[in-house]
């Protein structure tokens, strides 16, 4: 069930934009935590991720990287989904595609903060529950996530994406674009050899440019009137978020994934997203969750500027 610690409580949070008075209808974009890494197959922590972030943002401004406000957001953070060790974990995900599906239906902008990559696959559950047509899926990372398990369990955070093929308004593979790509396991090579992939890897963002990417995955998501993006931290070079379980060197740079996100947000419906996978352990200096709080607030600037709530 959803929690509230104090920093969820407070109004404070969030660049000073938590409304904790409010509702979830009432609020124009929710936030909310899904503080879960035993589904990890190399290193943990990412489960102290809700929580690092949360109190690291007291101090920023509500102001996006073009230097204009998005003060007049109202955010309500909504908790986390606390997970008991040995509780059901379809029982665990049902809660939480349930709570997504009633976002899905207030049409409100919601943002997850995991928790490791399987996190996700609830995530997308419930917002195929609260819809009636197909919905299109970019999934920025080093990896696939298309493994149909992970040393027998289907859950795993690497099964994300092979997950969300099995819900009813996931066509098939054309639903998801996949960016900064720069592994693959003996499951996916396998799977890649018999269903085609919209991927850019990290090596093509580099050397054809994000703007020609971006330009690319809009035309192939704009087949859909919802489009969810899921951003694995480690997405990012290592050199820029050392912090996450299963690092992979020739990443993205932040400069190409806030360009991407500025293309997505201007073309697309972009109905939600996540940025999972930080864990603050593995990461000191928190550069990583760092990266994760100015991911979140630029989007919180798209989100504004759609409902003309952003002030140049």
């Amino acid at each position: 069930m959803l929690t509230k610690d104090d920093n969820a409580l407070s109004p404070g949070v969030w660049c000073g934009l938590n409304k904790p008075a409010m509702t979830e209808k009432e609020a124009d974009t929710v936030i909310f935590g899904i503080p879960f890494d035993e589904a990890v197959s190399y290193r943990g922590g990412a489960g102290e991720g809700p929580a690092v972030l949360r109190e690291n943002t007291y101090t920023p401004s509500p102001y996006t990287e073009n230097f204009e406000s998005y003060a007049s957001l109202n955010v309500y953070d909504a908790g986390d989904f606390a997970f008991v060790h040995g509780q059901d974990r379809e029982l665990y995900f049902e809660e939480i595609a349930d709570y997504v599906a009633s976002l899905v239906g207030m049409n409100k902008f919601f943002v997850m903060i995991g928790g490791d990559h399987s996190t996700t696959i609830p995530v997308l559950r419930g917002i195929d529950r609260g819809t009636d047509e197909e919905f299109g899926i970019i999934h920025i990372d080093a990896h696939f996530d298309l493994c149909d398990h992970i040393d027998g369990d289907k859950l795993s955070h690497g099964s994300t994406q092979r997950r969300a093929l099995e819900l009813d308004h996931v066509g098939g593979t054309e639903n998801m674009y996949f960016v900064g790509i720069r592994s693959i396991e003996p499951d996916e090579y396998a799977f890649k050899k018999n269903h085609p992939l919209q991927v850019a890897s990290a090596k093509d963002c580099f050397r054809r440019g994000m703007k020609a990417i971006g330009e690319e995955i809009v035309r192939a998501m704009s087949a859909y009137k919802n489009v969810y993006i899921t951003l694995d931290i480690d997405g990012l070079d290592p050199g820029f978020a050392p912090g996450t379980g299963t690092p992979q060197f020739g990443g993205l740079t932040p400069r190409q994934v806030l360009d991407l996100l500025e293309i997505c947000f201007d073309h697309l419906n972009i109905i939600g997203m996540d940025v999972v996978e930080i864990s603050p352990k593995l990461d000191p200096a928190l550069t990583s969750m760092f990266a994760g709080r100015k991911l979140i607030q630029e989007a919180w600037g798209h989100v504004a500027k759609k409902m003309g709530k952003l002030e140049k």
